[in-house]
C-alpha cells in the first residue's frame, strides 16, 4: 500500500486551486495535471507501507492533537526539475500547519517509519512533468490569495485505478476544538 498523511479540501477550494491549474494550461503548459479530486496538502509520505503497519500509523495519528487552522493559498510556482517541472500552489507559513506535521513526522519516526529528511514545504501539486515556452508570473496564476481551514488529517492510499491515479482516503482525524 502506498500511504500518506494530508489534508484535503472541500468541493470550494478545490475549484479554486482547480482555477489556476486552467490558467497554466492556458499560459501553454503540457504535462501531467492532478485531478480535481486528489488535490491536497501532504502532510508526511510514508511511501509502500505493508497492511500490518496500519495500526502504527493510526496510533501515530491518534497521538497527535490540534486545533483547526488557517490555510492561506497565497502564491504559485515550480520546482524546477529534469524533465519537465513541478507547479503549485504555496501555503503562506502557518505555525499550527508546521507544528501538525512535525509532531506527526515525531511519532511516526518512534514506530519505526523512515520519513523524507528534506525540509516541509506546504504546498498543493497543481502538474508535474510540464514543459512550456514561457512560464507565467506567480500573480497570472493566483492573482488573489484565498483561504481555508484545516481541521482534519487524512490517511491516504495512493494507487492506479484503470491507469488514472486515485486517492482513497483510509482514515481521518478531526481536530480537537
Amino acid at each position: 500500500m502506498r500511504l500518506f498523511l494530508a489534508v484535503n479540501f472541500d468541493g470550494a477550494v478545490r475549484e479554486k486551486l482547480a482555477a489556476v491549474q486552467e490558467r497554466l494550461l492556458a499560459a501553454g503548459a503540457r504535462g501531467r495535471f492532478s485531478r480535481r479530486e486528489n488535490l491536497h496538502l501532504t502532510l508526511c509520505f510514508l511511501g509502500e507501507t505493508p497492511p500490518e503497519r496500519l495500526p502504527s500509523v493510526r496510533r501515530a495519528m491518534d497521538a497527535v492533537s490540534f486545533s483547526p487552522f488557517p490555510l492561506e493559498f497565497e502564491t504559485a510556482g515550480r520546482f524546477r526539475r529534469t524533465g519537465g517541472d513541478l507547479w503549485w500552489v504555496g501555503v503562506r507559513p502557518e505555525p499550527g500547519l508546521f507544528r501538525l506535521q512535525r509532531e506527526l513526522a515525531e511519532r511516526l519516526s518512534k514506530e519505526g517509519f523512515r520519513l523524507e529528511s528534506r525540509a516541509f514545504q506546504p504546498h498543493v501539486t497543481l502538474a508535474r512533468d510540464v514543459r512550456m515556452a514561457e512560464a507565467p508570473a506567480p500573480k497570472a496564476l493566483l492573482p488573489e490569495p484565498f483561504g481555508a481551514v484545516a481541521s482534519r488529517v487524512s490517511l491516504m492510499q495512493s494507487e492506479r485505478v484503470r491507469g488514472m491515479l486515485a486517492y482513497t482516503e483510509l482514515e481521518a482525524r478531526r481536530a480537537r476544538r
